[in-house]
């Protein structure tokens, strides 16, 4: 039983395996990397299928250098930034980059395919996190958490991601998230070759 479900009630057999398989966070990091490459490389795009995703990724990235600059993990509670919208961003910006990717590719079953792993990952990662944020920040993870939805901003709260201050040495040194914005944009730029 891993750290991240020895909080659950306990299961047994398949049951066990299966629920195990949807909390193993690098299972679910390895995953969204295969999917990314796999899209890239069967990518048959149409400038209309890359006009409509390229948004979606680059806003993926954007989301996830922003949020990446203002949190450090299990120390402090980030609730400024994009935090101050959303309780996941990096999670969300995870999703719009692999939905991105999947309509770029042109292939009918990338976007059931992505849509097959968010539903099996994300619900039991977002449990997670919020079951730790809650053990480590108790009543101000509660009173947050009451406010700011897990994935999906309150567009009536955009003003409130400018608060706070977003640190580069954060989002590179601690979370490493430079290094994965040039992979996907390396992806995206051979994505974009293939129009040609």
């Amino acid at each position: 039983m891993s750290h991240r479900t020895q909080d659950l009630p306990p299961l047994h057999g398949f049951p066990h395996m299966f629920r195990e398989l949807r909390y193993h966070e690098t299972s679910r990091q390895f995953l969204a990397i295969v999917l990314i490459i796999l899209f890239t490389s069967i990518a048959q795009p149409t400038l209309l299928l890359f006009s409509a995703s390229m948004p979606l990724m680059l806003a993926g990235i954007i989301l996830r250098l922003f949020a990446s600059g203002y949190i450090m993990k299990n120390t402090e509670l980030a609730i400024t930034g994009p935090y101050a919208l959303v309780r996941h961003p990096l999670y969300s910006g995870n999703i719009l980059i692999i939905l991105g990717f999947s309509i770029s590719s042109g292939n009918f079953w990338s976007a059931p395919l992505a849509l097959l792993f968010f539903f099996f990952y994300y619900p039991s990662a977002i449990e997670y996190e919020d079951r730790k944020l809650y053990k480590l920040f108790g009543p101000l993870w509660k009173s947050w958490s009451e406010r700011v939805p897990a994935l999906i901003p309150k567009l009536a709260k955009v003003k409130l991601a400018s608060s706070g201050k977003w640190s580069f040495i954060k989002s590179l040194k601690n979370n490493g998230e430079p290094v994965i914005a040039l992979f996907v944009l390396c992806c995206l730029i051979l994505i974009s070759r293939k129009l040609y």
